[in-house]
């Protein structure tokens, strides 16, 4: 009888350890989830805005982290500098044309490791319909059961930089500068099974 137990609890822990190392689908949480941008203009300050409402899917695969991957949709609509007007005119047809393209996405092409906690991600990044690749360095903060959800959640903080122009958003550069960074904080868990 203890050989059977014993053998039963090992086969249970297998199992336990195949399962774990599934790759995972973590869905982005658009509260706990923003995208900061900023620029220059014309050398005296440095604005930022930020999107919310960000939608997407992060799969992660710990035994094999060069196979995870990330999908990310920003609507522009919720786009804020805090200033109204400001808000209105970057969506306008000679910034980011909102009405004819109202989302910016993202979708992974490549996961690089630098070490546990830091990552390379390469990615296509859609604006306006012009697709380029961008790097995201990304950090992850924690991988674990949220205490007050109970749901499988994991954080990512990630920067990146590019020009706006190469995306066909480049209205009064150089004045306003072209170079453009991005500052992301995403939490993403697994969904509640129903």
């Amino acid at each position: 009888m203890k050989f059977k137990s014993l053998a039963l609890g090992l086969a249970f822990a297998s199992a336990a350890t195949l399962s774990m190392a599934k790759p995972v689908a973590y869905q982005i949480d658009p509260t706990h989830t923003a995208t900061v941008f900023n620029w220059n203009h014309f050398g005296f300050s440095t604005p930022s805005a930020n999107f919310s409402d960000i939608q997407g899917t992060i799969n992660v695969d710990n035994a094999k982290p060069e196979k995870s991957s990330v999908n990310v949709t920003i609507p522009l609509a919720s786009l804020n500098t805090n200033v109204k007007a400001l808000d209105e005119h970057l969506k306008k047809a000679d910034f980011f044309d909102a009405e004819k393209y109202p989302n910016i996405t993202f979708k992974s092409t490549k996961v690089e490791t630098t070490d546990k906690k830091n990552f390379k991600i390469t990615g296509n990044l859609t604006i306006k319909d012009v697709t380029k690749p961008v790097v995201l360095d990304a950090v992850l903060n924690q991988q674990a059961v949220h205490p007050m959800t109970k749901l499988e959640t994991i954080g990512f903080n990630a920067t990146t930089t590019f020009d706006r122009s190469a995306f066909g958003v480049g209205a009064y550069v150089p004045n306003v500068g072209d170079k453009i960074t991005v500052n992301i904080t995403t939490e993403a868990s697994v969904p509640a099974k129903k």
